[in-house]
């Protein structure tokens, strides 16, 4: 069980009334102590019901969001991340955009080793869009292991994901 200073940092877990933000808000981010700071390990959430404007047309965009990451010492806290997530419903930016702002607010809150993120949009027009970010930190392995992921994402399937 954890201490009341280890949690004390954790307003949104646990509460009933927390209100959703639809507008974008990455001060909604909280985070808690690693336990685990020697070791690697991934940290995975897949989010499905992602959703944000095209900022042309005003019109919804869908997606699954994969956020993989190795913690340094500090961790996001999930129902956070669930409402960050939850403020881009009324925020129009290209799917591009999307998970490059997700990508420098979670790597400005950590201070992760490694971290990716994926979007899966839906298809809208006729065509879906399906970014893909990394960081690994520089001068590092996990630069390293970043520039090998890039390389090989999505090549014959391995990294396949399919939402649709």
């Amino acid at each position: 069980m954890r201490s009341k200073k280890e949690t004390e940092s954790i307003t949104l877990l646990g509460q009933k009334d927390v209100k959703y933000n639809y507008g974008y808000s990455p001060e909604i981010l909280e985070t808690f102590e690693n336990k685990h700071p020697n070791r690697d390990y991934w940290v995975k959430f897949n989010c499905p019901e992602f959703t944000s404007l095209c900022p042309i047309t005003g019109q919804p965009d869908f997606a699954t969001i994969y956020i993989s990451y190795i913690p340094d010492r500090i961790m996001v806290e999930s129902k956070s991340l669930k409402l960050y997530l939850v403020s881009f419903r009324n925020h129009g930016d290209f799917h591009e955009d999307v998970v490059n702002i997700i990508m420098d607010d979670l790597i400005n809150l950590m201070q992760p080793r490694y971290i990716e993120i994926w979007g899966k949009f839906l298809p809208r027009g006729g065509i879906s869009i399906d970014p893909y970010v990394n960081y690994g930190r520089p001068a590092s392995k996990y630069e390293e292991i970043a520039q090998q992921r890039f390389i090989q994402h999505d090549m014959n399937g391995m990294d396949k994901i399919d939402n649709r």
